[in-house]
């Protein structure tokens, strides 16, 4: 599901999980696995994906064949792989090769600095479009990289971006060329924060982003069970039954 290449004193991790590196439970755990270990032995990490496709999300189709406890389950694994990134002892670059949608924007936004490719690609929190709600917590993570006011129009109405769109607004930080020049910015962009004085740096980015590291930890069961309620309402499993028709065609 994933591929590891060192970029010296980098460590870039390619999700390799075809055909639109889908956000399942193992993925998620074996995410979050390699983020925790690849940050005890490098310096910083860059997230990427396929030439074209980043992350499509949640996996649909997965999770409409789980039970209500296995649904709980996979929520908590999400906040848990969102927290890992978030509180990262080391920075976290997103290159975004391609498509970004719904959880992939998600797993974005946690990071310190994103790169977007060029291209007729889209990025954004569109989990309205499908049936679902934006959580308090994730909520909060867009409010502070983009603004109160912006953060709701984008939720409220689902709504999709273009690397352009994105970048004027501040949703992603940078644009590339292409998917090899995106990877090589986000890249770049790590070398330069290695080459700072490391503990200045270091406590410094702890300061800025202590937010983000304890974001997840007024978590509640009734936050879990809100969100899992949400999952089977009628309206949801309707519009996840119209998405799973559509990707059977």
């Amino acid at each position: 599901m994933f591929e590891f290449i060192e970029h010296g004193r980098i460590c870039e991790i390619r999700m390799a999980h075809p055909p639109v590196n889908a956000i399942g439970p193992e993925f998620m755990d074996g995410l979050t696995s390699a983020l925790e270990e690849k940050a005890s032995h490098y310096r910083a990490i860059v997230l990427s994906g396929q030439p074209g496709m980043f992350s499509a999300g949640l996996d649909v189709v997965r999770l409409m064949q789980l039970d209500h406890e296995q649904v709980e389950r996979f929520w908590r694994q999400f906040f848990r792989l969102l927290q890992t990134i978030g509180a990262s002892p080391v920075p976290i670059a997103s290159a975004i090769t391609g498509h970004c949608p719904a959880g992939g924007a998600v797993m974005t936004i946690h990071g310190d600095y994103r790169v977007m490719s060029h291209g007729n690609y889209k990025i954004g929190l569109n989990e309205v479009q499908v049936g679902l709600v934006v959580p308090p917590h994730i909520q909060r993570v867009l409010i502070r990289l983009v603004g109160k006011h912006r953060a709701e129009r984008l939720m409220v109405a689902g709504e999709l971006l273009s690397p352009e769109q994105a970048l004027e607004i501040g949703f992603v930080d940078e644009l590339a060329d292409g998917p090899e020049d995106t990877v090589e910015r986000a890249v770049d962009w790590c070398k330069k924060h290695t080459a700072l004085p490391r503990s200045a740096m270091s406590q410094t980015r702890s300061l800025m982003r202590q937010d983000l590291a304890t974001n997840y930890d007024d978590l509640t069961q009734e936050d879990v069970d809100l969100f899992t309620g949400v999952w089977f309402s009628d309206e949801t499993q309707a519009v996840m039954r119209q998405v799973l028709e559509r990707l059977g065609k």
